[in-house]
C-alpha cells in the first residue's frame, strides 16, 4: 500500500453517469445536491457518485461512506478494494452506484471518500420536505 495521501478535487451527486466506451469520458446526467421528498420513509432508486482525485500513488483501497449527520449514522457505502494510481501527476476518476437507500427524515447527509482507511474528502447534500404533491 502507499504512504501518498491521495487529493480529491471533485465530488458530485447525480442521477447517472455514463462511460463512453473507447474513450472512458465520462458524462454526469443530473447533477444535483437536493432530493425533495413527498413522503417518509423514502426509498431513492438509483443514482450515482463521481470523484476526482489527483497526487495518488501506488495502491490504494477507496472507500465510500453516506452518512445520516442528524443520526451520525452510515446508511449506505461502496468500496473498491484495489485500485492501482501508477502517476502521481494523473487524475483519476472514480464512480460509485447507490441503489435503494433509504432516507428515513428531511436533513443533511454526506459522502465520506476515504483511502487506506483515511479520511480524504466530503460532499454532502440534502433530503427536504416537499410541502404538497404538484398538480
Amino acid at each position: 500500500m502507499s504512504a501518498a495521501q491521495p487529493m480529491i478535487k471533485a465530488i458530485l451527486v447525480c442521477d447517472h453517469i455514463i462511460t463512453e466506451a473507447g474513450t472512458n469520458k465520462k458524462s454526469l446526467i443530473g447533477v444535483f445536491e437536493n432530493i425533495t421528498v413527498f413522503k417518509f420513509p423514502y426509498r431513492h432508486p438509483l443514482f450515482s457518485v463521481y470523484v476526482k482525485l489527483t497526487d495518488a500513488s501506488g495502491k490504494y483501497r477507496v472507500r465510500i461512506e453516506l452518512v445520516d449527520l442528524k443520526q451520525n449514522k452510515i446508511i449506505g457505502k461502496g468500496e473498491i478494494l484495489s485500485m492501482d494510481f501508477p502517476d502521481k501527476l494523473s487524475h483519476y476518476e472514480l464512480t460509485f452506484n447507490f441503489g435503494g437507500l433509504r432516507f428515513n427524515h428531511a436533513g443533511k447527509y454526506e459522502f465520506r471518500i476515504y483511502a487506506n482507511d483515511e479520511f480524504l474528502d466530503s460532499k454532502d447534500f440534502n433530503v427536504l420536505q416537499a410541502k404538497k404533491r404538484p398538480s
